[in-house]
């Protein structure tokens, strides 16, 4: 377990890193990335049972992960590579032709730490379901926990798992929606507003929290260990976490530029000292 001060030099490296990642590659998707990295830290680091020594694809025994918007792959890669799945030096390689760190998570390559080949959006809810019913029938005790994005939740298929995990009583999933309010084409208000996800979710037989600063790291852990304590009580749990997408760096936060637009190598100049540098190092 890290403290929280150590979680949040972990999260700033792993911003540093995802800023390198996509701007090194010429393509990727630095915002929402930016804006999840608080939780992903926590996540990988404390919040999880997980062993990133001995992955198996079954998860036997072990807390199950399925990031349902995969276009978020700079941060995934990052955190699984801080917390040991892979070499960190690998993120040097993301996004090249025909290795294991893909645009989107691939299980071609069979990265530790990936059990979903995701980012065709509105899918990760469902196969989080199955994992969960998967775990009850066998008396494993540990829990699946899925991330998606607000826009995603525009997908039908969301509301067709939402209801079915919500009826059949799921209640060892945490599904947590980065609510940023931004998506590729503008804000959630202007394509398709949402409206109160709290109510929707409550109305699908979910519980569900609220962490109203998912960038402040401890606000985060709190809400993550309140929701677990909340399983096993015969419904499912949803996450609101509200977040700024390009958290970190004052021209990318709030703004939808950089949902799948990665800085220039001047811009990144600009952006790196705003984050700080790590005892951790760049790769």
């Amino acid at each position: 377990m890290k403290t929280t001060k150590e979680l949040q030099v972990i999260a700033t490296q792993v911003r540093r890193d995802i800023l390198r990642m996509t701007t090194n590659a010429k393509s990727g998707h630095p915002g929402g990335s930016m804006g999840t990295a608080d939780w992903m830290t926590a996540m990988q680091f404390n919040i999880m049972k997980h062993d990133p020594k001995n992955f198996t694809m079954e998860g036997n025994g072990q807390d199950m992960l399925f990031v349902s918007q995969g276009h978020i792959t700079p941060v995934i890669y990052s955190t699984m590579a801080r917390v040991g799945y892979f070499p960190v030096e690998e993120l040097k390689t993301f996004r090249l032709f025909g290795t294991r760190l893909q645009g989107h998570p691939s299980t071609e390559h069979k990265l530790p730490g990936i059990r979903m080949a995701s980012g065709s959006l509105g899918q990760g809810m469902s196969v989080g379901i199955g994992a969960a019913l998967g775990k009850k029938m066998t008396g494993d005790d540990t829990l699946v926990y899925t991330l998606h994005g607000d826009g995603e939740l525009q997908e039908g298929q969301i509301w067709e798992a939402a209801m079915f995990a919500g009826a059949k009583g799921i209640d060892n999933l945490i599904s947590t929606i980065d609510f940023n309010n931004q998506q590729i084409d503008g804000t959630t208000e202007q394509v398709m507003n949402l409206g109160s996800l709290r109510s929707k979710f409550e109305s699908f037989l979910w519980t569900v929290v609220e962490i109203e600063d998912g960038n402040d790291m401890q606000k985060v852990l709190d809400g993550m260990e309140k929701a677990k304590s909340l399983t096993g009580k015969g419904k499912p749990v949803c996450v609101i976490l509200k977040t700024q997408m390009g958290y970190g760096v004052d021209f990318m936060q709030d703004t939808n530029k950089y949902h799948g637009a990665v800085l220039s190598a001047d811009d990144l100049q600009k952006a790196l000292p705003q984050l700080g540098e790590t005892e951790l190092g760049d790769f």
